[in-house]
């Protein structure tokens, strides 16, 4: 008969102390993901502010006008209208400028909840604080 081994308790499992600084700092000033990060954040600003510099359109005409013609095609039961080139052009504008007021309107309630990223409840909360007329509730 060999030693006797005592039966140990079954031990909680551990939880790990959290690393004293997570980034580049911990890898030194070699790391590169801090950098990428601004990098990116540069590219981003420079579209934005393009974006809102220029006028021209954001969504393309012809994936629009197939959309609005499937939609006018849908309420009137299938009869084919035709639409002048213009009257779309309307159309797009008009929903571009609808849908850039919504989403300028949505990201203002998501920081006022204190968060960056545009989530669809804050879509949702906008429109239902404009109402039906503004909203198109």
């Amino acid at each position: 008969m060999g030693p006797r081994r005592r039966s140990r308790k079954p031990e909680a499992p551990r939880r790990r102390s959290p690393s004293p600084t997570p980034g580049p700092s911990r890898r030194g000033p070699s790391s590169g993901t801090s950098r990428h990060r601004g990098q990116r954040r540069r590219v981003w600003l420079k579209e934005i502010r393009t974006l809102q510099k220029s006028t021209n359109l954001l969504l393309r005409k012809l994936p629009f006008g197939r959309v609005a013609r499937e939609i006018c095609a849908r309420f009137t039961r299938g009869v084919d209208f035709n639409w002048q080139s213009q009257a779309l052009l309307a159309l797009q504008e008009a929903a571009e400028a609808f849908l850039v007021h919504l989403f300028e309107d949505a990201y203002l309630l998501s920081l006022h909840a204190g968060r960056v990223t545009l989530f669809p409840k804050d879509v949702q909360l906008a429109r239902r604080i404009r109402g039906i007329q503004e909203g198109l509730g």
